[in-house]
């Protein structure tokens, strides 16, 4: 019988080494993270230390290997469960011999939970206590999962001279086939929209199909940003005879990392069609991967499986984390960014920290550092940029490039390559060069800006893992690149997991920013901010169609800004702040009709 998660939180996927450890640090306290699995150099690094640190045996699997990124993977991901699974029976023991350690413990529960209830009753009855303690912790405490990330569009194709491999061997193919083999009973979680040929590829291992007990080995969690996609994602792997077992549904720009903006479409908007349509999302899955599995003879559950809707991105208090629970029925909450300020729970050097801990509002911003052409959430003052700006002024723009996951430009090089690259980046400003006598200097500082304000991603955002645990790095120095959501620049200390978890549940607050916005409307803000960019950047040719979306986007924003402004004040929470959450968004309101649209002139 499955156990009851113990939280309503989960710890998202941040960065490549933010979480690549973070199971290990909280799993036994029933808490779920992600491990990125984009990097399989760091995995293999970490991996090293810690089979060190718990005198372990460790064996170097080497770029000789035929599958060395799969091996690597899988060899990870087997020992973060072996010590997950040892520290977890150690706990639960120190829980049995301890009351000290179970009140400790206890604080960390949500108040509504009923396992936490049951504690406090045990405790109560101190004299059948030790007796019924250790039966207690066996038929009710489970670890927090270990679950991977990756990027479906981090699939590049690998070369072995001038010869491709198949496709199996490409990066996701590869992470995925990690995860598959590993012993892990747990999720995968494909952000970044759809690859046809990954998805494909999940129908080779039979753990992500459905036993006779109607029980999934390994889970399928898609990250979206709207219902559509949902459904459009869900059915697709349906018609292949898999589950989705989890919608994580992720704010479009109030988040970290890379930021998929919808079509205007905001958070609450989009919950409410979830919660609306859940039946017919589950249905139309179930009934489509009936019939695929019927077909390949495999077993077919008569109803359909169980699905998990959660949510994440900007939340940060506790009324925001009980509204969200309450009103949309989601089974959990992502707390991200916070968690960056947790050394606990995350890997993150020191001096990244006390930047974090330091930045205020106009400190965070959706930049254009990444190579994958996506806006990406980022921090003023990294050493990243230091290092960057350095390269530029002394003519070196660009990165070395040793790790090339991000080369998936075909511009200039079959095999692919990055756009944070000196290799690429020497080519587009000889390029320029050319061009400069027939443009204004403003347009060509900003045409050369657009080219070396790329970031080498690969190595940025692995380094702060390297730092914190003093492993050796090699190579043109990068620095850090962090990539905390917006949300970050209200948390100014570092903080221990029980109060962490204490702010979570409400009973503490770790917030001493007293200027910030409610989630809905700093999220608004941003749209608003990123529609009225949008237009005045709009650079190419006008068309009927680009207006089209435009005009869409700003309807949408509209329809968002009435939703909340009815449905915010019939709940009990938000109360005490609800005519100041009422102006802001009658500001954005006002904002956003001031931002006029072009017409398109007809010939």
């Amino acid at each position: 019988m499955t156990k009851k998660p113990l939280h309503t939180f989960h710890i998202p996927v941040m960065g490549l080494a933010y979480t690549i450890d973070s199971p290990i640090r909280v799993a036994q306290y029933g808490i779920s993270s992600v491990i990125a699995l984009a990097d399989d150099d760091l995995i293999e690094k970490m991996r090293n230390f810690y089979s060190t640190k718990f005198n372990l045996p460790y064996e170097e699997i080497t770029q000789k290997f035929h599958d060395y990124r799969a091996e690597r993977i899988t060899s990870y991901l087997n020992l973060v469960d072996k010590i997950v699974k040892e520290k977890f029976e150690n706990f639960k023991a120190e829980l049995a011999e301890s009351k000290t350690a179970l009140e400790n413990f206890i604080t960390m529960l949500p108040n509504t939970s009923d396992i936490k209830k049951g504690f406090q009753s045990l405790l109560e009855d101190g004299i059948s206590f030790k007796e019924n303690i250790q039966n207690y912790i066996e038929s009710h405490l489970s670890a927090g999962a270990i679950d991977v990330n990756i990027m479906t569009k981090l699939d590049k194709d690998n070369f072995i001279k001038d010869e491709q491999l198949p496709i199996e061997f490409n990066d996701a193919h590869a992470a995925l086939r990690g995860f598959a083999n590993s012993n892990l009973d747990s999720s995968i979680v494909l952000s970044a929209g759809m690859n046809p040929r990954l998805y494909s590829y999940f129908e080779n291992f039979p753990d992500f199909f459905p036993n006779e007990q109607n029980v999934l080995k390994k889970k399928i969690i898609l990250k979206v940003s709207d219902f559509r996609s949902a459904m459009i994602q869900g059915n697709f792997l349906a018609k292949k005879g898999l589950w989705v077992s989890e919608y994580r549904i992720e704010s479009g720009l109030n988040c970290g990392g890379h930021a998929f903006a919808t079509d205007g479409l905001l958070l609450g908007v989009i919950l409410e069609e979830f919660k609306q349509k859940k039946d017919q999302l589950i249905q139309s899955s179930h009934d489509l991967m009936a019939k695929v599995l019927q077909q390949k003879d495999k077993y077919v559950p008569e109803q359909p499986l169980a699905v998990k809707i959660t949510v994440q991105g900007g939340v940060g208090t506790a009324e925001e984390h009980e509204y969200l629970l309450d009103t949309y029925n989601v089974d959990s909450i992502g707390w991200g960014t916070p968690f960056l300020l947790v050394p606990e729970a995350t890997s993150v050097d020191q001096e990244t920290r006390n930047l974090l801990m330091n930045a205020k509002e106009d400190d965070f911003y959706l930049s254009h550092i990444s190579p994958l052409g996506v806006p990406f959430n980022t921090l003023r003052g990294t050493t990243n940029e230091m290092f960057k700006q350095k390269r530029i002024q002394e003519n070196k723009a660009g990165s070395s490039c040793p790790k090339k996951f991000l080369a998936l430009s075909k511009e200039y090089d079959p095999h692919g390559i990055c756009t944070a690259s000196k290799k690429y980046q020497d080519i587009k400003l000889e390029e320029l060069e050319l061009k400069k006598e027939d443009m204004s200097a403003q347009a060509f500082e900003k045409a050369k800006f657009s080219i070396t304000e790329k970031s080498c991603l690969c190595v940025g955002l692995a380094n702060a893992s390297y730092l914190e645990n003093d492993i050796k790095i090699k190579g043109q120095a990068q620095g850090v690149v962090i990539c905390p959501g917006p949300n970050m620049a209200y948390f100014d200390q570092e903080v221990s997991l029980s109060d962490m978890l204490g702010h979570i549940y409400g009973n503490t607050s770790v917030l001493r920013a007293e200027n910030r916005p409610n989630l809905f409307v700093k999220e608004l803000k941003m749209y608003v901010d990123y529609f009225r960019n949008e237009i005045e950047s709009f650079s190419t040719e006008l068309t009927a169609n680009q207006l089209k979306k435009w005009n869409s986007f700003k309807a949408n924003l509209m329809d968002g800004i009435e939703y909340y402004k009815k449905e915010l004040p019939t709940s009990s929470n938000f109360q005490k702040d609800l005519s100041k959450i009422k102006k802001d968004f009658d500001f954005y309101k006002a904002e956003l009709l001031n931002i006029n649209i072009p017409v398109l002139e007809l010939a």
